[in-house]
């Protein structure tokens, strides 16, 4: 598979990364280790989780296919921290809590080091100055070798990339961003996705085949009774892009892979590999078998005029000040 450097780093990642939301919870240990191998022996090395995935049970099982089934050396891991159970307090950005957590990552993981941590998502109750500082601990005594955020939105990320900036040398300069990014949400296209790149940052698009949804698999009202929307605690997540717009994207998405003789999964998803400032899409398989279906993409790149045609048949309404003032 090949490789890209994530953001303006040293750091080579495969430009598939996989994921883990469902691991320790709908994936048991031996789906894991099947998709972990395949992914393996296909050439992929990026690997992303997160704490609170499983409630912890996902790094904890990732640890466990490290010691013995995969080579450590041979994966770029990457988990989050920052999301905490609590109704009152979603996000916890205190460098005690982040610290605390990332120590817990570690041993949960059986690894000194993660590849890259990334802060899972912004908390407005503790100054930025402070949250950063745990991505320069973190980095500086060696438990992580790179630093990232999640969920980020586009004044959020640039400040933040141009605070570690600001001092090269003594803070850690943000590797990568995480963010939903698919045929079905381009709302990183905004502001995001510039700021990202200005500043050198990497986005790892996470839900790149729009929760499923851009598969193909709920056309005309399906609902494969093992899908994740047919799931009790995941249809909520899957809902939202079962609407009218949704499908008409799917429907050309369709179109375009009858056309090229491909399945409707690679088109989606050799769409938003291919965006500007991707470096690699995460996708999170629920078996060997879709896995390898999203793998297969590796040999096929969109003509321009196919994706000039989704570009428009998705694109999302951008007014002031998105756009250039004189146009509008």
């Amino acid at each position: 598979m090949e490789q890209r450097h994530l953001g303006r780093t040293g750091l080579r990642v495969s430009r598939i990364g996989l994921g883990t939301l469902t691991w320790g919870r709908d994936t048991d240990e031996h789906d894991a280790a099947d998709l972990l191998k395949t992914f393996w022996e296909a050439g992929g090395n990026l690997v992303d989780t997160a704490d609170v995935y499983g409630d912890g049970e996902a790094e904890y099982l990732l640890g466990q296919l490290m010691d013995g089934l995969v080579p450590r050396r041979d994966l770029v891991i990457s988990t989050k921290a920052g999301s905490v159970p609590d109704p009152d307090r979603r996000v916890d950005g205190s460098r005690g809590h982040l610290l605390s957590a990332l120590d817990a990552s570690l041993a949960r993981l059986g690894t000194d080091h993660v590849d890259v941590w990334h802060l899972h998502s912004y908390d407005p109750a503790t100054p930025l100055e402070e949250t950063l500082q745990a991505l320069d601990i973190a980095v500086a005594s060696g438990r992580a070798r790179y630093a990232g955020v999640s969920n980020f939105c586009g004044w959020q990320l640039a400040r933040a990339a141009t605070w570690q900036l600001a001092a090269p040398g003594s803070r850690a300069r943000l590797a990568s961003t995480q963010m939903e990014y698919s045929l079905l949400q381009r709302g990183v296209e905004r502001e995001v996705l510039p700021a990202a790149v200005d500043t050198g940052i990497g986005l790892l698009p996470s839900s790149p085949l729009g929760r499923g949804v851009l598969t193909g698999k709920y056309r005309g009202d399906a609902m494969p009774p093992d899908s994740r929307g047919a799931s009790a605690h995941l249809a909520p997540f899957v809902e939202p892009y079962l609407d009218d717009t949704a499908s008409r994207i799917v429907e050309a998405v369709t179109t375009a892979a009858d056309g090229l003789a491909v399945t409707t999964l690679q088109v989606a998803l050799a769409w938003v590999r291919d965006r500007p400032g991707v470096t690699a899409p995460v996708v999170g398989a629920r078996n060997a078998r879709q896995l390898t279906a999203a793998l297969s993409v590796e040999a096929l790149s969109l003509p321009d005029e196919i994706c000039r045609a989704l570009d428009d048949v998705s694109a999302p309404v951008h007014r002031y000040p998105d756009h250039d003032w004189s146009t509008l």
